[in-house]
């Protein structure tokens, strides 16, 4: 972790040790580096401000519940909530209480308190530097099995960051709240070996930020149970780690943390994959495909001028997961279905998985060899994981041999059958395995991004998160299945903002028109969730808009020809923006900035846009409102500046909510920033 910050400079150099005084008494340093003071009331460390940071103050009372109160010019931008610094011990949470005494070296301010434990305290170390310090505490006297960080949400405005969020409401397959504390988060899983896509990020409309340094499994709370609280728990007992962050706007923390993990080293997409759209068979079929069907199914797609790059084979197409061939009665033919697929002018691609079931022929030859990860409880056997296809046990990455003998056998399928590139599902590492020679959840989504890093993955992207690693890789990154209906395109819009601003700009939401087994969905949901997605990085598609089948009934679904018509235009309007969008992702490359970000990232004043989780900015000049929505109109707020209303050719002035905008089937509103980089090169695509 990165602890000094270079707008710091030296400023800790000059600070004087100190100890526990009474009451008024305050310690200096030098007039432009950190204070610490002591009140009748609370302890105070004051930052100024410096050449590009705004300075602030963290205050802990010295009476009550210890508490830490972070200001900024004077007003609260973070503040503890009740039981603020909590320990599990004995199987019974604890608190610290009272702050009893406090002391300063080396630039390291020390805080210790009582606790509803007795025989035991807390101790709490703050490091300032310019723009953050660092909260690091554990406790004295008795082992944890827990520590618990909690915030009162409402101090700092509206929360935002986290990635794909476990919620009461369907999270994350029909709901993604936005902001966060707009409903219920509760995720007790929340790790580097989880599926979703999290990061231990989080920032707020305040300008505050917090990210939890651990590669242990955290279980997250914001709002659980309606309490108005964000509980940052980490399920071990040893030094609770956390970086507090203070800015001027929500985009100058979020660049602090990328300050951090990393910006993306690539782009692990082409410019032919951000223009056109990757058909994939999931949605469409499911588990019911062969070779027949999927060739019916590319078929269609071209001759109905529904363009695309690559047609990707999904799930069902091995003889058992894990053997790494062909189901002979599904594909008679491979090499033949996949000489069909070039010629009409897509890639071909196949879904593959790093878990094997223990009825594939290669789970006991991988067994045998100890290519597979082990069990944590019993470290002599394989660990075994139960998934959506059976049981299965996983390949470890960490062991050399181990994945030389995967790649040579995905080698050998795609020189084959002329296999162009990969999809790869499921997670690289499971918390009911072990590590290998001392690799963490961490090591492995490394080990992961290394492994895809290899491959053409299509548009598809892989689903590694949590550390540098993942970060730099520069993935596109596919969201978790989405359901069919209207929440479910609303949540891959807000989702989509939440993972862009925790790290990942290289987004694209679930299939277009959603998948999770659930019915086809309606011609409305498809057309708006193409439209949609023809305003974000990446086009990822499935169902198709000619005809598919509703796979709860078996009962084929067949579109009107509007909506052949409307979904060939989103796809088109995508492909006209593909030169704007690639600047996008050149930027994102300089910077770490994302591509689709929230109004507020580029209007911090406009405090209406801090609660907009229906529009985005696609880069700086292009402002996306889709209706995700049955409705006939919606209303659309624009922020400060000049737009461009693409439907009606008028110019804008903003600030400005427009009331009952209108959105027949055939319009998706979208406006261009005229003042904007990028403006001219959106309104040729756009016009």
């Amino acid at each position: 972790m990165r602890i000094f910050s270079r707008k710091f400079g030296c400023l800790l150099a000059a600070a004087l040790t100190v100890t526990f005084l009474p009451s008024t008494a305050a310690h200096g340093s030098t007039a432009q580096g950190p204070r610490v003071s002591q009140s009748a009331g609370a302890v105070t460390l004051d930052v100024p401000p410096g050449h590009d940071s705004p300075g602030y103050s963290v205050s802990v009372p010295t009476s009550g519940q210890l508490a830490l109160i972070t200001r900024r010019s004077g007003h609260t931008v973070l503040a503890t909530g009740a039981d603020a610094l909590r320990f599990r011990s004995g199987g019974t949470w604890q608190h610290a209480t009272t702050l009893t005494g406090w002391s300063r070296r080396g630039g390291v301010l020390t805080l210790t308190a009582d606790t509803t434990l007795a025989g035991t305290r807390v101790e709490a170390r703050l490091t300032p530097t310019a723009d953050r310090y660092q909260l690091t505490w554990n406790v004295k006297g008795v082992q944890a099995t827990s520590l618990d960080l909690a915030y009162d949400l409402s101090a700092s405005g509206h929360w935002y960051g986290h990635g794909e969020t476990s919620t009461p409401a369907g999270g994350p397959y029909t709901d993604q709240p936005w902001p966060l504390d707009a409903g219920r988060v509760e995720q007790e899983d929340f790790s580097a070996a989880s599926y979703q896509m999290v990061d231990p990020f989080w920032y707020t409309e305040s300008s505050a930020g917090l990210y939890v340094d651990t590669g242990d499994t955290m279980d997250v709370s914001l709002n659980g149970g309606g309490d108005g609280l964000g509980h940052f728990t980490v399920e071990s007992g040893g030094t609770y780690k956390a970086t507090v962050f203070v800015e001027s706007t929500p985009r100058a923390v979020y660049r602090d943390y990328i300050g951090i993990v990393g910006k993306p080293r690539q782009s692990d997409a082409t410019y032919e994959q951000y223009k056109k759209p990757l058909w994939n068979s999931w949605a469409q079929f499911y588990t019911n495909v062969d070779q027949e069907r999927l060739l019916d199914y590319a078929t269609k797609l071209h001759d109905n001028g529904l363009d695309g790059h690559t047609i990707q084979l999904d799930d069902k197409w091995e003889s058992n997961y894990g053997n790494m061939t062909f189901d002979p009665k599904a594909y008679p033919d491979p090499k033949a279905m996949s000489d069909r697929i070039h010629a009409l002018g897509y890639d071909f691609g196949l879904w593959v998985t790093l878990w094997i079931n223990l009825d594939s022929a290669n789970y006991q030859y991988a067994a045998d060899h100890d290519y597979l990860l082990h069990d944590a409880a019993d470290p002599t056997k394989p660990c075994t994981v139960t998934w959506w296809n059976g049981t299965a046990g996983i390949v470890d990455l960490a062991n050399p041999e181990a994945k030389a003998w995967y790649q040579g056998n995905l080698k050998k399928l795609m020189d084959t059958y002329d296999v162009d590139g990969l999809k790869f599902d499921t997670r690289f590492f499971d918390d009911h395995c072990a590590g290998r020679d001392g690799n963490t959840r961490t090591d492995y989504q490394r080990l992961g991004s290394e492994l895809a890093d290899a491959y053409d993955l299509q548009g598809a992207g892989i689903r590694v998160h949590w550390g540098k690693a993942a970060h730099e890789s520069g993935f596109v990154i596919r969201q978790i299945d989405k359901g069919t209906g209207w929440n479910s395109l609303q949540a891959s819009v807000s989702q989509n903002l939440a993972l862009s601003t925790i790290g990942y700009p290289f987004v694209e939401t679930d299939m277009i028109g959603g998948s999770s087994g659930q019915p086809a969905p309606t011609k409305e949901v498809l057309v708006r969730w193409a439209q949609s997605a023809s305003y974000m990085p990446l086009m990822y598609a499935s169902t198709s808009p000619v005809e598919t089948t509703d796979w709860t009934t078996g009962q084929k679904v067949d579109y009107d020809q509007q909506t052949v018509d409307l979904y060939r235009e989103a796809i088109a309007r995508h492909e006209r923006l593909a030169p704007y969008i690639w600047d996008q992702v050149q930027n994102a490359l300089r910077t770490g900035d994302p591509i689709v970000r929230p109004l507020f990232f580029d209007f911090p004043q406009d405090r209406a846009s801090y609660t907009v989780a229906d529009e985005w900015l696609l880069g700086p000049a292009v402002l996306a409102a889709p209706n995700l929505t049955s409705a006939p109109d919606r209303d659309i707020h624009l922020p400060p500046g000049k737009w461009y209303d693409v439907s009606h050719g008028t110019t804008i002035k903003g600030p400005k909510t427009l009331k009952a905008y209108a959105t027949p089937l055939t319009v998706t509103p979208a406006f261009v920033n005229l003042s904007a980089k990028g403006a001219v090169e959106a309104l040729r695509a756009l016009r």
